[in-house]
C-alpha cells in the first residue's frame, strides 16, 4: 500500500513536472555573408522583448548557430560581424513545435536596405516596402524624411546668404573700381557705396558661416569682405577689419590645409596689418606647398619685405622667384631695383652698377615684350617696360640690341 502510494505521489509530481519542461525551446539559423559564403564567429544577440532577458550565441565555421534551452516568449534577434550590427529580425515568437529557424541572409540584407534607403531618400517608396517596414524602421524613416526636409531647408538658406554675399562684393568692387577713374565728390559718393557693399557682404558671409561653418568658400569670400571693406577705412576701423580678415583667413585654411592659395592670401592679410614675419613664413609655406606657383608667391615675399624697407631680404625673394620654373617675369625688374639700391658712383659721377643689375632688366624686356625693340610699351605684358628701358638708358646699356625677344623672328609651326 505505502509503495503504490508512492508510485502515485511519483506519478503527480512527474506531471507537475512536465508543463516546466515544455516551456523551452531551440533556436537556430545560418548567416551567409556579402560575398555568400557562411560567416564564422558572428555574434547572434537574442534579447527578449515580452519580460528581461538576454542570450548570445556564435556562429561555427559552417555559418551556424544554435541556442538550446531558450524559454518561450517573443525576442528580437540582430547579427553582429566584427561588433556591427548587419540584420535583425523583430518579433521572433517561439514555440514547442519545432526549433524556431532565423536565417540571416547579409548580402540580401544590404539589397534591401540599400533600396529601402534610396527610396526614402527620393521619397518614392513603394506600397509593398512600406507594409514590410517594422515599426522601428518606419520611425527611422520618418527621422529620414525630417532630416532631409531640414537639410533642405538649411542648404536653400545658405546659398540664398551665399549668393547675396557675392553679389554685394562684387557691388563694392565695381563702386571702388569706378570711384578710381573719379576725383571730389563723385569719387567720394562710390567709395562710400563700395563700404557700404563691402559691410552688406560680411553679414551675409556670416550668416552663411553660422549655416555651415565647413564651406570654405564662405570663409575665404569672408576674409576678401572683410579686407576690401578696411581698405575703405582708416586708423583703428582699418585695423580691426584687416586682423578679422587674418582670422577668417585661417578658417579657410583649416579646412583646406594644402591650398597654397589660401597661404598667399593669408600673408597679404598679415601684410596688411604690419605683421610681416607672419607674413613671410605663409609666402614660404604656399611655395613649399604649390612649388610650380611659387615664382609668384616668392615675388609676393619680395613685395612685402621691399615695404617693409627690407631690401637685402627682397633681394632673396626675388632671386627665388627668378630662380624658379617657370621664372616670375615681373621679379626681374624687382631684383633689378633691389640691385640699383646697391650701385655706387665713380670719381667722375657715374653709375656704377653692381654685377647682375643690368641682365636683371634686359632679362625683364626680354621676357616682357612682344616685339624684338618692346616698341610700343603698351604692346607688352609688363607693366614695368617703360621704366625698364629708362633704367637701362641712365646705367649707360645700349637699348636697341640688347634686350630684344629671343623668340622674334621665329616661324610659328602650322
Amino acid at each position: 500500500m505505502k509503495i503504490r502510494t508512492t508510485a502515485v505521489a511519483l506519478s503527480g509530481l512527474l506531471l507537475m513536472a512536465l508543463p516546466s519542461f515544455a516551456q523551452i525551446t531551440t533556436m537556430e539559423g545560418t548567416v551567409t555573408g556579402l560575398d555568400g559564403n557562411p560567416v564564422q564567429g558572428a555574434v547572434i544577440q537574442i534579447v527578449r522583448t515580452d519580460i528581461k532577458g538576454s542570450y548570445h550565441v556564435k556562429t561555427d565555421k559552417k555559418g551556424h548557430f544554435l541556442y538550446n534551452g531558450l524559454p518561450l516568449g517573443s525576442y528580437t534577434v540582430s547579427c553582429e560581424v566584427d561588433g556591427k550590427e548587419m540584420d535583425k529580425r523583430n518579433n521572433v515568437k517561439t514555440t514547442t513545435s519545432s526549433n524556431m529557424m532565423v536565417n540571416f541572409d547579409l548580402k540580401e540584407a544590404a539589397a534591401q536596405a540599400a533600396a529601402l534607403s534610396k527610396a526614402a531618400a527620393s521619397g518614392s517608396l513603394s506600397k509593398d516596402q512600406e507594409r514590410g517596414m517594422t515599426a522601428e524602421q518606419k520611425k527611422q524613416l520618418e527621422d529620414l524624411y525630417k532630416k532631409r526636409e531640414e537639410s533642405m531647408k538649411k542648404n536653400a538658406a545658405l546659398n540664398e546668404a551665399y549668393n547675396a554675399a557675392r553679389a554685394s562684393l562684387d557691388g563694392g568692387q565695381a563702386a571702388e573700381q569706378l570711384a578710381r577713374t573719379q576725383t571730389g565728390a563723385d569719387h567720394d559718393t562710390n567709395m562710400q557705396r563700395a563700404a557700404t557693399q563691402y559691410a552688406a557682404a560680411v553679414d551675409s558671409f556670416n550668416k552663411a558661416g553660422e549655416l555651415d561653418p565647413k564651406q570654405g568658400a564662405v570663409w575665404a569670400g569672408l576674409a576678401q569682405s572683410y579686407e576690401q571693406l578696411a581698405k575703405t577705412k582708416t586708423g583703428a576701423d582699418y585695423d580691426t577689419n584687416m586682423q578679422k580678415a587674418a582670422d577668417t583667413w585661417t578658417k579657410a585654411i583649416a579646412l583646406n590645409p594644402e591650398d597654397a592659395g589660401l597661404h598667399n592670401n593669408y600673408a597679404l592679410a598679415l601684410a596688411g596689418g604690419k605683421k610681416f614675419p607672419e607674413a613671410q613664413a605663409e609666402l614660404e609655406k604656399a611655395a613649399t606647398i604649390n612649388p610650380p606657383g611659387a615664382g609668384q608667391y616668392y615675388y609676393n615675399l619680395g613685395a612685402l619685405e621691399v615695404n617693409a624697407g627690407q631690401n637685402d631680404a627682397a633681394s632673396e625673394a626675388f632671386k627665388k622667384a627668378i630662380a624658379c620654373a617657370p621664372p616670375y617675369a615681373e621679379a626681374f625688374y624687382q631684383y633689378g631695383l633691389t640691385l640699383v639700391a646697391k650701385a655706387s658712383f665713380d670719381k667722375d659721377g657715374k653709375i656704377v652698377p653692381v654685377d647682375g643689375t643690368v641682365d636683371a632688366f634686359q632679362k625683364y624686356l626680354s621676357l616682357a615684350c612682344h616685339n624684338p625693340n618692346c616698341d610700343p610699351p603698351d604692346k607688352a605684358d609688363g607693366s614695368h617696360v617703360q621704366e625698364a628701358k629708362n633704367m637701362l638708358t641712365t646705367l649707360g646699356s645700349k637699348l636697341e640690341t640688347q634686350y630684344k625677344n629671343p623668340d622674334a623672328g621665329k616661324k610659328k609651326k602650322k
